[in-house]
């Protein structure tokens, strides 16, 4: 075992050296390799602009899980060297001004997260917290003089405390809320203080650089339902412990969905501003700014770039500016846009896109100036890299995954067609290597994002959601950016809002038959795959048509009803149904739900969900399952991943989600194109 797991290590050092190992596209990619594939998770980058830290995850098949370490390499000169050994898992990483530390949180031997910095130059690690039980959120100020950080305090209500601490083994719908406190850490004399004990759950924090401020993020309650609609901006008097109300009541009132929930809030550096975002489902992302009038705080709405939707409600201030900084979704690339010098809520100029071309930023850090800038990107023929901007092009500064030099990647290319109500409407398409269009029609796959306010990106992505794999398995993979979707404006995404399981069931079946008119897809060879929102449209799709010889189903909601009653996000089923209660429209809550079409459904169906998922509970997969099995008679099979949530995180659940597609797409769809059958 220990042998195995030195190898691991090893195989890391060369794979995230960046290295290549050059040659020709001859390798023929296996379910397996999905497991070689590196990512990077969070990118800092030091005062000086000189040096660059990423946090890169990798498999390790002993921990069955991925395991997180610590990078740096420096700008000008780039030779990556791992600075982390111990898989405790670093992240939100940060240099300190000075430049000679990183910080980072990571866990204690008792696996509690506390806060640490390490000297990338000769390893050395220095423990900042000892907390019991570990610390939450954290952030530095002062010129690395404080370090501020929550924790978490239970807090029972009172007048059924006796009972509850009683029969604590009980679960409770209610009563007992995990508060946060929120403690100062003077790095001088080491000395901690309580500065915050107001009764609120918070969810993000920011310190302003002087230490004397931060913005927070809080709710009353600890359940993510709170967050809905329930959340609110404050500002924090880090020396009296006062609350400043930043949302006041009535702030919401314009929104379209009075279920928005705030993404992170974050502090300018000349403490004059902050700002944040209000995400909804079905909905546009907004952007808000709060400025310091005299005593008081104004609130304002920032205009968004047209087109552009705003990728996973996160924003910062650009360094020593006020320009605020956010990842755009436009046509299924994500750039990094900038809203330039924002003063009393108003951009000077409408967003400018900072990087160009077919990207995809997830990640980026600037200098102490705002002047240098790292992103991490996709590309089409490489996973997520580290990237230098210079007047909006990129020079990549690292290759972490150089065996896909090797692999005969698929083609992926965007495509278009007609809506039946004549909207136009894009998807990514995948297909084999070497194939050629006189080589004849191909077994198709329709994979569905979920969301639905997200979408499909035109990057090589390998996961195991069928993209790459089913592509190089001699299958044409169709991705579709269907009604709801992100980036292609403001129209197209909050078109679905009422029409759940039917406009957008149209869209995509509208372009499966334009691929079918294209010469891509056989008629008789085609299956349909999705989580999350995309195993609900897999639902819908097999509901509504039996021409799918195969469906893989993941996670996938049945009924609206129960989906509103159990999930842990119930906003996101009011928005679709127009705002409306499963009582007061409960006609529309029917014909959205798949469960009333099932009597039509003859596809062959593959259902996984996670054990414990709160997001869509499994007793909406048990429920497809009993229908289709038991009453219908449709060939089916139940996969229930122990412990899992609503996504697979370990290594032996994910490798049995694909061996479990791939066998079932062969077994009703046949082997792919230029493929064997499996013995």
């Amino acid at each position: 075992m220990k042998h195995k797991t030195i190898l691991m290590f090893s195989l890391t050092l060369i794979l995230g050296a960046g290295l290549s190992f050059g040659g020709e596209q001859t390798h023929s990619i296996e379910a397996e390799d999905y497991f070689s594939i590196a990512g990077i998770i969070d990118v800092a980058l030091s005062h000086d602009g000189e040096t660059v830290a990423w946090t890169e995850m990798r498999w390790d098949v002993d921990a069955d899980k991925r395991l997180t370490e610590l990078w740096v390499t420096k700008v000008e000169d780039p030779q990556p060297r791992r600075v982390t050994f111990d898989a405790v898992g670093p992240r939100s990483i940060r240099f300190g001004t000075q430049g000679r530390w990183i910080y980072y949180a990571a866990n204690d031997d008792d696996g509690d997260a506390q806060v640490w910095r390490i000297d990338p130059e000769d390893g050395r690690t220095q423990d900042l917290t000892r907390v019991k039980d570990g610390i939450d959120l954290w952030d530095l100020a002062a010129n690395d003089r404080k370090l501020v950080y929550t924790v978490t305090v239970d807090q029972t209500d009172d007048e059924w405390r006796d009972l509850r601490d009683t029969y604590s083994d009980l679960e409770y719908g209610h009563g007992i809320t995990n508060f946060s406190e929120v403690h100062v850490l003077d790095m001088k004399t080491w000395r901690s203080h309580k500065v915050f004990d107001g009764k609120r759950v918070i969810k993000s924090l920011d310190a302003n650089r002087d230490g004397t401020l931060a913005a927070i993020v809080t709710t009353p309650d600890n359940e993510l339902v709170h967050n809905e609609g329930w959340s609110r901006v404050d500002l924090l008097d880090l020396s009296s412990g006062e609350i400043s109300v930043i949302t006041t009541d009535g702030w919401r009132t314009a929104h379209p969905s009075p279920f928005g929930w705030i993404n992170g809030v974050k502090l300018a550096d000349d403490g004059g501003a902050l700002a944040f975002s209000i995400s909804f489902d079905g909905f546009p992302t907004m952007i808000y700014t709060a400025e310091k009038q005299e005593n008081a705080w104004l609130l304002a709405e920032l205009n968004r770039p047209e087109g552009v939707s705003i990728v996973g409600g996160a924003i910062d201030w650009r360094p020593q500016s006020r320009d605020l900084i956010f990842e755009g979704d436009t046509k299924a690339r994500v750039r990094l846009y900038s809203l330039a010098d924002v003063r009393n809520g108003k951009a000077a100029e409408d967003g400018r896109s900072l990087t160009q071309g077919d990207v995809t930023v997830s990640g980026w850090a600037f200098d102490a100036n705002g002047e240098e800038l790292i992103v991490i990107s996709g590309a089409l023929d490489a996973a997520g890299d580290l990237y230098r901007v210079e007047e909006s092009k990129l020079s990549k500064l690292t290759t972490i995954n150089p065996q896909i030099d090797s692999w005969k990647l698929p083609t992926i290319q965007l495509v278009q067609w007609q809506a039946p109500d004549g909207a136009e409407v894009e998807g990514i398409l995948e297909l084999p290597p070497d194939w050629k269009a006189d080589d004849g029609p191909l077994p198709l796959v329709v994979e569905i994002h979920g969301g639905p306010t997200a979408a499909t990106h035109y990057q090589f992505r390998f996961w195991i959601y069928g993209r790459t794999l089913l592509a190089a398995k001699g299958y044409a993979l169709l991705s579709p950016n269907y009604r709801g979707s992100t980036g292609y404006g403001d129209d197209f995404m909050t078109g679905l809002v009422g029409r759940e399981n039917d406009i957008e069931v149209k869209d995509i079946l509208a372009g499966v038959d334009a691929m079918i008119e294209r010469g891509i897809a056989d008629p008789d060879r085609l299956g349909v795959m999705g989580w999350s929102n995309g195993g609900f449209l897999t639902n819908a799709i097999i509901a509504a048509t039996n021409r799918f010889k195969a469906a893989s189903s993941g996670a996938g909601t049945i009924d609206m009803v129960l989906q509103w009653a159990t999930e842990d996000t119930p906003g996101h089923v009011i928005n679709f149904m127009n705002a409306a209660l499963p009582w007061q429209d409960p006609e529309h809550y029917v014909k959205s739900s798949p469960l009333y079409g099932m009597a039509r459904v003859t596809t062959p169906t593959l259902i996984h969900v996670g054990g414990d998922d709160p997001r869509v509970p499994p007793a909406h997969s048990r429920g497809l399952y009993r229908a289709l099995s038991i009453y219908l008679g449709v060939p089916s099979e139940l996969i229930v991943y122990p412990g899992a949530q609503h996504g697979l995180r370990t290594y032996t659940h994910r490798e049995a989600k694909m061996a479990w597609d791939l066998a079932w797409f062969e077994k009703y769809l046949g082997v792919g194109w230029n493929q064997e059958g499996a013995e």
